[in-house]
């Protein structure tokens, strides 16, 4: 079994100067949930070997301080081919980790992450701002519908009294 871990990029500012929406960055609520799920996940013993985020400045932001505050030493590959895809997208990515590995977070984007657990798992998730869902799998090339089992949903809300 490997463990999928999808995360949703933490909580944006609309209010910020910035350029395209590929650009927008997070918000100091969404930094500070971004920070504390990366130590929850390492608390929980789920540091990843591998992370892999949308190239957008929120979720590269959102992989960045979940690393630094989880103190995990696994390296981030940041990829175009997140933002704006599809589940089928993701999927073939997902489909293409090293095979080695045993635990990889994937930082993307709505409505493709609630989508995707869906379409891995069968079963319904609410992926609010910084939520990480954990999947089992028996290995990442059989990614795929139904190939499952969701472990367990941590939204930051858990995290703080907000």
């Amino acid at each position: 079994m490997v463990r999928l871990i999808l995360l949703r990029h933490a909580k944006s500012d609309w209010d910020a100067d910035y350029g395209s929406d590929h650009d927008r960055p997070l918000n100091d609520r969404g930094a500070s949930a971004a920070a504390s799920i990366g130590g929850l996940l390492t608390t929980m013993g789920q540091e990843p070997d591998l992370v892999v985020t949308s190239s957008a400045v929120r979720a590269r932001t959102t992989a960045e301080l979940a690393a630094a505050a989880g103190e995990w030493s696994a390296s981030i590959k940041v990829t175009e081919e997140l933002y704006g895809a599809g589940v089928e997208q993701a999927i073939e990515l997902i489909r293409h980790t090293d095979p080695t590995l045993q635990r990889a977070v994937f930082v993307g984007h709505e409505p493709t992450w609630s989508s995707l657990v869906q379409f891995i798992t069968g079963g319904s998730v609410r992926m609010a701002t910084a939520t990480a869902v954990g999947i089992d799998i028996g290995t990442w090339s059989q990614c795929g519908r139904n190939s499952g089992q969701i472990m367990y949903v941590v939204p930051p809300r858990l995290l703080s009294d907000r």
